[in-house]
């Protein structure tokens, strides 16, 4: 477990460092955070590969490759960032709060993708990042977000927050389920040891958003999030 945090900060950080001027590069040529979103792809395979982290992945062909949709996963640890950059199969912007993007390097690359801050502390700007997320998803850009909008106590799920429904609400695409389990015991809340561990990645299918309205949204949201991790539960007791 300690050797498996040294690896990762002795190279994992030098890592980070080349990444971000790769970044910073990248804007010569795309100013839309396309590559810049790509890199952290690059970035967040190699870390899980450096803290042992094996993921398997199911409902990858669920995705709708196609046109942009609202992505909606639970949230069980702070690994569960680096497995959905890396193995959802789309070009997305995270909705995330703000101060994740004060983070030297991380959030200074965050900021440059063009990921969406909010700050749940101010309803009127909490408000306008939800009306910017609509407007990616408009222009043909996937969001994703976590209806809980923090990390769950035990593995749980909290109560789902409105703001993410009123994305789907305001911009009328479909929403992708995702379910996610295994991230909560591999760096505990609090904690910078991290222990190698498996993790599986539910992908559901896409469901219309449009003609709901927000409350509607939440229920039906919860309910197939639940539906995905009854399945991750019934696949890791079959193993």
């Amino acid at each position: 477990m300690l050797s498996r945090t040294l690896l990762v900060w002795v190279l994992g950080l030098p890592a980070t460092v080349i990444c971000f001027v790769i970044i910073l590069l990248s804007l010569l040529f795309d100013r839309r955070g396309n590559l810049v979103h790509s890199i952290g792809s690059v970035w967040s395979r190699l870390i899980l590969s450096l803290s042992g982290v094996r993921v398997t992945v199911t409902g990858a062909e669920n995705f709708p490759r196609d046109r942009p949709v609202v992505i909606l996963s639970n949230h069980q640890g702070a690994f569960d960032i680096p497995v959905l950059q890396a193995f959802i199969p789309a070009q997305f912007r995270w909705v995330a709060k703000r101060s994740l993007f004060k983070i030297p390097l991380i959030g200074w690359a965050m900021g440059l993708a063009g990921y969406i801050a909010i700050d749940r502390e101010n309803a009127a700007s909490a408000y306008k990042s939800m009306e910017d997320a609509a407007d990616y998803i408009k222009k043909g850009t996937s969001v994703l977000i976590f209806p809980e909008g923090t990390r769950g106590r035990g593995g749980e799920l909290l109560p789902f927050k409105k703001g993410a429904f009123l994305i789907a609400e305001k911009s009328g695409m479909d929403i992708v389920p995702v379910g996610i389990k295994g991230t909560k015991g591999i760096m505990e809340k609090g904690s910078l040891l991290i222990r190698p561990g498996g993790v599986l990645l539910n992908i559901g299918r896409p469901f219309q958003s449009k003609g709901l309205e927000a409350n509607e949204l939440r229920r039906v949201s919860r309910e197939e999030i639940e539906k995905l991790l009854g399945s991750v539960e019934r696949r890791k007791a079959a193993t």
